[in-house]
């Protein structure tokens, strides 16, 4: 099994500075696993180009960091890069026309063209988190379902008039537009590959479409798709390395509901749905899917009511993470159980956790 692993974005910097902290990472972090684990990518960092917060200190080192590395790996075949969200684009996770797509203007020259002239001088590839499920959840039911679930017998279409390129699912639009951008900067010759990719299985009641049957259909889909090798409208055939996200629902994970509910598994190692990752088995081999129950928007009334748990002491720690994260959304929410409000007392966290 071939396997990835990735530089953390806080050390990027250290790597930069010098050939030995970089020749140190490696001896630590890497040497010990060779041969033994194929190890075919490193990426360093992860969506570094999301977080302004690091812009002055990582964006521009990213790739000195990885030419530091690169010296050291050369003769052991490991293709570095590093992963990007659409959000490297001036228009975001949408871009249409993909032939429109163009790089961020802050990131364009100072740190993209170099990056790119990295990956096309070590054939590498611009690795991706392309995500159809954010698209279409936040479309407004602007984009049909089954052409984000990449389903082959959609009659959604979407032609770019820039191209006359005719689109049949949301993804090949996604990574078209990269392909365009990176155009643009004139390495139209650098090989994509998805980094992240997936369907979540679950969230919470306002987030549409998390559900396991469309987790189900998108990663079959998907697996379906890559297999054939069709490439995109505008790369036909080409190539493509493909993560899924993620092997497990990451049942401690903080956030909304859907960052604990991307996996093919369950947290204790039991399938949420099967599927064929190489491609092979057909789509109508599979047993029947759960019927979806969330695929348009939740109109009625909401409140939160505790978990009762006869017997089993309260977690007031993770109760006040929970409401902390809740009522952090500033949408006013928890405004009737803030002090003052009609519902802070009694001030305890199990009364503030239920309340409507």
């Amino acid at each position: 099994m071939a396997v990835s692993i990735m530089v953390p974005n806080q050390i990027i910097p250290d790597l930069a500075a010098s050939y030995a902290a970089a020749d140190r990472w490696v001896a630590a972090n890497l040497l010990p696993y060779l041969p033994r684990t194929r190890v075919k990518y490193l990426l360093v960092g992860n969506e570094v180009l999301s977080d302004g917060s690091i812009a002055a200190s990582t964006w521009t080192r990213i790739v000195p960091a990885m030419e530091n590395l690169h010296r050291n790996l050369r003769a052991r075949r490991v293709k570095l890069g590093t992963t990007l969200a659409m959000d490297a684009l001036v228009t975001g996770a949408f871009p249409r026309p993909p032939s429109a797509a163009a790089f961020r203007p802050d990131i364009a020259e100072s740190v993209m063209r170099p990056l790119l002239r990295f990956l096309e001088g070590t054939n590498s590839y611009y690795f991706v988190d392309a995500y159809t499920y954010f698209v279409w959840a936040g479309s407004n039911g602007t984009v049909p379902l089954d052409y984000a679930l990449l389903q082959p017998a959609t009659r959604a279409r979407y032609v770019d008039p820039g191209t006359g390129l005719t689109y049949t699912n949301l993804l090949d639009e996604m990574l078209d537009a990269v392909g365009a951008a990176i155009s643009k900067l004139g390495h139209g010759g650098v090989r994509i590959a998805i980094a992240e990719t997936g369907w979540p299985n679950g969230g919470d009641y306002d987030q549409i479409g998390a559900n396991v049957r469309n987790a189900a259909v998108y990663n079959r889909n998907l697996a379906a798709r890559m297999a054939r090798n069709p490439g995109t409208p505008a790369r036909p055939g080409a190539r493509m390395p493909v993560f899924v996200f993620s092997l497990y629902n990451e049942n401690l994970k903080p956030g909304p509901g859907t960052e604990r509910h991307w996996g093919i598994y369950y947290a204790n190692g039991t399938a949420v749905y099967p599927v064929d990752l190489t491609g092979r088995r057909p789509l109508w081999a599979y047993p029947p899917l759960p019927a979806p129950e969330n695929d348009t928007p939740y109109k009625g009334p909401i409140w939160c009511v505790l978990a009762a748990h006869a017997g089993r002491k309260l977690n007031e720690t993770a109760v006040g993470d929970a409401l902390t994260y809740a009522c952090g959304q500033g949408n006013g929410t928890c405004d009737a159980i803030q002090p003052g409000g009609e519902c802070f007392q009694p001030n305890t966290g199990a009364a503030h956790a239920s309340y409507k």
